[in-house]
């Protein structure tokens, strides 16, 4: 049945808009493409959308776009996924920036097919960092200047930056992206368990927003890499949160998972001593930020984000400015876990 009414989906689409795509190997893309190097050989979770895209196109695409187009082979698949986790891991924002048009419209495409909706809220987040990164990559503009005869009006003090614009590189940015944004529909329903469970380990209840940044507040939500859930766990750290990953997979139990992020926000910010580090080795790795404090010399997340991945250097100052517009509470007011 899912199989026949996907058909139908894919019968209203745009064939040559959908072939042109190839984000995490879910579409077809150009014959004429010059085959990517084989991966090394590893369970991909993606399977499954590619054994479904191929049988869907061998299917139903009309016989004038099988003549122009052919579906990518596996390797050509797993390339521009590999290239965009590249991108997301890299240090230049302009790289990560690059994947904007991509990724755009990757997204389109993956909420025109039924089936397909926990892997577009994934890339909904990843995309957003990914604008983020183009603002912060534009020059400024330049000012307009003044009409001939017209009296320049008198400079204005500067206003003074607060503590978080200081210690949170981008975070005005963030702000201003996030600020007239309104909370994901399902947010509602689910942060009184998820802050039931911050607050149940001692973490600030106005963290659970951190499930937005994550997910789009969606349990079910999924990345190709093989992260899921609220807070977007792959195997092995949710394993050793104490969740079972196979039947059933806990990390799409919300309240389970929030229990499990929770405890992890607590063992980072017991170990680097703030929450912008915090934040960063949840979603950097508590290695890869070790190394780039050692490599800068720096002790806070200012000294340090310039030798973070980029998907990083945006996912923090946004998720600290969503924090402080749902609830208020601005970076330097956070609370640190409370002493149990």
């Amino acid at each position: 049945m899912m199989r026949h009414h996907l058909a139908r989906v894919c019968r209203s689409l745009n064939w040559r808009r959908l072939i042109s795509l190839g984000v995490g190997g879910l579409f077809a893309v150009a014959a004429a493409q010059t085959p990517a190097p084989a991966p090394p050989p590893a369970a991909n979770p993606a399977d499954d959308l590619f054994q479904l895209g191929q049988q869907l196109f061998n299917d139903l695409a009309p016989p004038e776009i099988k003549a122009q187009f052919s579906f990518p082979t596996r390797e050509q698949w797993d390339e521009f996924g590999l290239r965009l986790q590249s991108a997301l891991e890299g240090e230049s924002l302009e790289g990560l920036a690059a994947y904007g048009p991509e990724a755009r419209t990757a997204l389109t495409a993956l909420h025109s097919v039924s089936g397909y909706e926990d892997l577009a809220d994934w890339l909904e987040q990843r995309l957003d960092e990914i604008e983020g990164a183009q603002e912060a990559t534009q020059p400024p503009a330049s000012p307009t200047p003044p009409a001939p005869n017209v009296p320049r009006p008198a400079p204005q003090p500067l206003p003074k930056s607060g503590p978080s614009s200081r210690a949170i590189p981008h975070y005005d940015l963030w702000l201003a992206r996030v600020r007239q944004r309104p909370a994901p529909a399902r947010a509602a329903a689910l942060l009184p368990r998820v802050q039931g469970a911050f607050r149940a380990e001692g973490i600030p209840a106005e963290l659970a927003w951190l499930a937005e940044a994550e997910s789009t507040f969606n349990p079910s939500a999924r990345s190709p890499a093989g992260a899921k859930g609220l807070f977007q766990f792959m195997p092995d750290t949710a394993r050793s949160l104490g969740l079972d990953t196979f039947l059933p997979d806990e990390r799409t139990d919300p309240e389970k998972s929030a229990y499990a992020a929770a405890k992890y926000l607590r063992s980072l910010h017991g170990k680097f001593g703030t929450w912008p580090l915090a934040l960063a080795a949840y979603n950097a790795g508590e290695g890869r930020v070790r190394r780039a404090m050692t490599a800068s010399r720096a002790k806070d997340f200012a000294g340090v984000a310039s030798s973070l991945p980029a998907e990083t250097r945006m996912y923090v100052p946004k998720v600290l400015a969503l924090v402080a517009t749902r609830t208020g509470v601005g970076p330097e007011r956070i609370p640190s876990p409370q002493v149990r």
